[in-house]
């Protein structure tokens, strides 16, 4: 089981508020920006962030049934901001991997005692692509 439901709501109300500044220019993390499914309001959420090219796979430390993931999944496209950069990716997919092989091995560690098996992989869009997230 990822981390507990009420972790993930202090957070968003303490910590989400603190980390969400600096997280965009940390190597391994970053900012994914989305719109809410029924608000259509703005939402930024600090993660640990991966890139492999042009693909981007974000640790789902609370699982796959947070608030941010299923608006990103419905909308089908986000913003990433990572490294002083904003890069709109499209294409998200849930992914499970027990093992976090894909993560740098202190990550990946974590991640197995967490039991955080769940990845959301994205692809960055083609210079010039319109994002749907302003």
């Amino acid at each position: 089981m990822p981390l507990p439901r009420a972790l993930a709501r202090a957070n968003r109300v303490v910590t989400n508020r603190i980390a969400t500044p600096v997280a965009r220019y940390l190597p391994g993390a970053g900012v994914v920006e989305h719109r809410g499914r029924r608000s259509g309001r703005r939402y930024r959420t600090p993660v640990l962030l991966f890139t492999d090219g042009a693909r981007f796979r974000v640790a789902l430390t609370y699982g796959t049934d947070t608030d941010w993931v299923r608006n990103v999944r419905a909308a089908g496209a986000a913003v990433i901001l990572t490294r002083g950069r904003r890069v709109p990716v499209s294409d998200p997919s849930i992914g499970e991997d027990p093992r976090a092989g894909w993560a740098p091995w202190p990550v990946a560690a974590v991640l197995r005692l967490i039991d955080a098996s769940s990845y959301l992989d994205c692809v960055a869009c083609r210079a010039g692509a319109d994002s749907s997230i302003t």
